[in-house]
């Protein structure tokens, strides 16, 4: 695999609320283009063809990249699935809505969502996929966790489970799988996960789960095709139970079982964004339609010591506040508007989901909301106009029962990290010399670290103050 990097000095400032312009005329219907936000679960930065692998397929994903905009340096706001979510919708760091692992909590209702931004404008919006910001089954209980679906955050539809299933059969447990969600050969966590619109979902659930996806996704955007709608896709590909179906590990004859399970469901993944985008061309609002994607975070502690998944040249995994876990595949489609074979070295994050597409839709801050924004639009970068991203970017992971507490800023080309485990040691280093972060200064730089140090416990301060209710009206 050739995996090639490049590396610009970056500034970053603290920007807390952005003013985001009003349309010309707001009853344009090219003032409200169609939005969609697809994410895949676990797939390492490595492991998409857009990003230097030669082996898996993924022509679908790398034609976005290639007629569209490919972010090099695009990070999830947490090394885990959960509290990167909820920053996909909030444009907001994940320790604001309190948020901080997989299974901790949900997403509050005092959050405002892009679903509840763009409702304001006339969309419709549908939620697709994995949810995992809140159950989605009103009478599922759980310690870790409360009832808190998609319809309480904006969407007016949604075929959501609450957490992972397997990528294929998602209704069975993998007769090889012996760890959490159900026996082996059994149902998977009680055999229904999909919910829509409430309902438990008993048909249409085998075969591949992208596919099972897509067939909601699809009657969806059919019926909303002649006004605005925000579609959000969120594939439990390439999340453990990695399975493929036959027919797609037999693209990968040269690779061993597992490789081949994570692979071809990938490639099956690619295969059902392909059909999403003929959709849009069939219906003929392609150019009107704005197409993101990205991964959650890194790839699979498991599968990337194992060398399976592929962070590509980048130290980590997921769960880890290297850049293997927090760094993604990411890139933008937008036919009338992103020229073909742009891409971008600006460090970009799943935070400026939100303010990039309130600057889409026209939908400007109001002034009596003074809740922060953690994000930037994002089109002043795709266009080339910004060289440098303005504010620091800020990541955190916490379960501290188990002694975790990691943490991550990078300010400029300077990363400080604390470990993602029991008395994590703090760590420095410069990723304009050092990308895959193999030289630590922080014991011969003391007064740099104290200065991010600073800078960290700040934000922290920030977030903590807008979880304890700051943020939200009593």
């Amino acid at each position: 695999m050739n995996f090639q990097l490049k590396t610009y000095p970056i500034i970053f400032l603290v920007i807390l609320a952005i003013p985001l312009p009003e349309p010309a005329n707001a009853d344009d219907r090219s003032a409200s283009p169609n939005v969609i936000m697809l994410m895949s679960d676990d797939q390492g930065w490595g492991d998409v063809g857009f990003n230097g692998n030669d082996v898996v397929k993924t022509p679908n994903l790398d034609a976005m990249a290639a007629e569209g905009v490919r972010f090099d340096r695009f990070y999830a706001a947490a090394p885990l699935c959960s509290p990167t979510r909820g920053s996909c919708l909030t444009g907001r760091y994940p320790f604001r809505y309190g948020i901080l692992a997989a299974h901790t909590g949900g997403m509050r209702v005092g959050e405002t969502t892009i679903a509840e931004m763009l409702k304001k404008k006339g969309y419709s919006a549908g939620m697709f996929g994995k949810w995992h910001i809140g159950w989605v089954k009103h009478d599922e209980v759980g310690t870790r966790g409360f009832y808190s679906p998609p319809s309480h955050h904006g969407f007016d539809e949604y075929f959501a489970t609450t957490s992972a299933v397997p990528t294929w059969d998602p209704t069975m447990t993998p007769a090889d799988w012996n760890s959490w969600g159900g026996d082996p050969g059994g149902p998977w966590k009680g055999g229904f996960p999909y919910v829509h619109n409430g309902e438990l979902v008993k048909e249409n659930l085998s075969g591949d789960d992208s596919r099972v996806i897509m067939d909601r996704v699809i009657p969806f955007i059919e019926a909303n095709k002649a006004k605005p709608f925000l579609a959000t896709v969120w594939f439990h590909t390439p999340h453990e139970p990695v399975v493929a179906g036959e027919e797609f590990k037999k693209l990968y004859p040269d690779l061993d079982d597992k490789k081949k399970n994570l692979y071809g469901c990938i490639t099956a993944m690619d295969q059902q964004i392909g059909r999403l985008r003929e959709k849009l061309r069939e219906l003929g609002i392609e150019r009107n339609t704005v197409i993101f994607f990205c991964s959650d975070n890194g790839p699979a502690d498991g599968l990337a010591k194992k060398g399976i998944a592929s962070a590509g040249p980048f130290k980590g995994h997921k769960h880890q506040m290297y850049e293997g876990g927090l760094l993604v595949p990411a890139c933008a489609v937008w036919p009338s508007v992103i020229p073909s074979g742009t891409s971008t070295e600006v460090r970009c994050s799943t935070v400026d989901f939100l303010p990039t597409v309130a600057a889409i839709v026209g939908n400007s801050k109001k002034k009596k909301d003074a809740r922060p924004i953690d994000g930037i639009d994002l089109l002043p970068v795709i266009r080339g106009e910004v060289q440098q991203r303005g504010q620091s970017l800020f990541f955190g992971y916490r379960r501290l029962k188990k002694g975790v507490d990691g943490k991550a800023i990078i300010s400029g080309d300077w990363k400080l990290l604390q470990e993602a485990k029991k008395k994590g040691r703090w760590r420095l280093y410069d990723l304009a010399k050092d990308p895959h972060e193999q030289n630590d200064l922080a014991a011969e730089m003391p007064e740099q670290t104290d200065r991010l140090r600073k800078q960290l416990e700040e934000l922290e301060t920030s977030c903590q103050l807008s979880r304890d209710g700051a943020d939200y009206r009593y």
